[in-house]
């Protein structure tokens, strides 16, 4: 798995998950996580993985690089999208939810949230990672295409247009509120990409150069107001135990 922020969290969730079930391997579920990026690495720490997207494509690239993990016995792969969860797994059925880069996209992030939480076992925790509105204003400042900044900070949806295909970009304050709204309650709220995405390549070719940049991202990843601005944000909302 990645050695950043959101890394960090979920192995720490891994733990306490395995705790609570005694030892066995946790129950993951991740959502629209087709392509297997953070998939194939639980499964490879030892999760069982049920992985749901609406893309054929990105579930023949999961299973592809879940056969050359040599975890393919651990990842299920269901072609589907956020609405159908109730007919993968029932309700409270899984330790870790991931929704991935989900409720930017998703027609109703309201419900998809819900879906997501009503997954979750008592006890067991939801993880979202989302754009950041402020994050894409200062990236278009940054490339000279003010107007679309402007569209970007003013829209109520964080949107530069209506040809926009990101249907919501969040702020912290924002996804806070919907996790909460779900009824998690929210332990983790940091950013993902705060320094790391502004860092030209060529500074990381001096020797400990990417190291230094990885304990900056770390450190920077919970400080406001750094945090509230990084390319995305990222929410752990627990599921109170029964």
């Amino acid at each position: 798995m990645r050695t950043d922020a959101v890394q960090r969290v979920l192995e720490a969730e891994l733990v306490a998950a395995r705790e609570r079930r005694d030892g066995a391997d946790p129950l993951v579920l991740d959502v629209g996580g087709g392509s297997g990026v953070w998939a194939v690495p639980l499964a490879a720490a030892g999760c069982l993985v049920t992985v749901i997207d609406s893309s054929p494509n990105a579930l023949a690239t999961l299973r592809r690089r879940a056969q050359e993990a040599g975890v393919a016995e651990r990842v299920t792969a269901v072609q589907g999208d956020a609405d159908a969860l109730a007919d993968v797994v029932p309700d409270a059925g899984v330790d870790l939810v991931l929704g991935h880069g989900v409720l930017e996209v998703v027609d109703d992030a309201e419900t998809a949230i819900a879906a997501l939480a009503a997954a979750a076992r008592p006890g067991g925790a939801v993880s979202v990672l989302v754009a950041n509105r402020y994050a894409a204003v200062l990236g278009r400042a940054l490339a000279g295409r003010l107007g679309d900044a402007r569209r970007l900070l003013d829209d109520p949806h964080g949107r530069v247009g209506a040809h926009d295909p990101v249907l919501r970009r969040f702020d912290s304050a924002g996804l806070s509120e919907l996790v909460a709204g779900a009824g998690l309650a929210v332990e983790v709220l940091q950013g993902h990409g705060v320094v790391s995405d502004l860092v030209p390549g060529a500074v990381l070719e001096a020797q400990g150069a990417a190291e230094a940049l990885a304990d900056l991202e770390l450190a920077a990843a919970h400080r406001s107001p750094l945090r509230d601005v990084a390319t995305r944000l990222h929410a752990l909302g627990r599921r109170a135990s029964a």
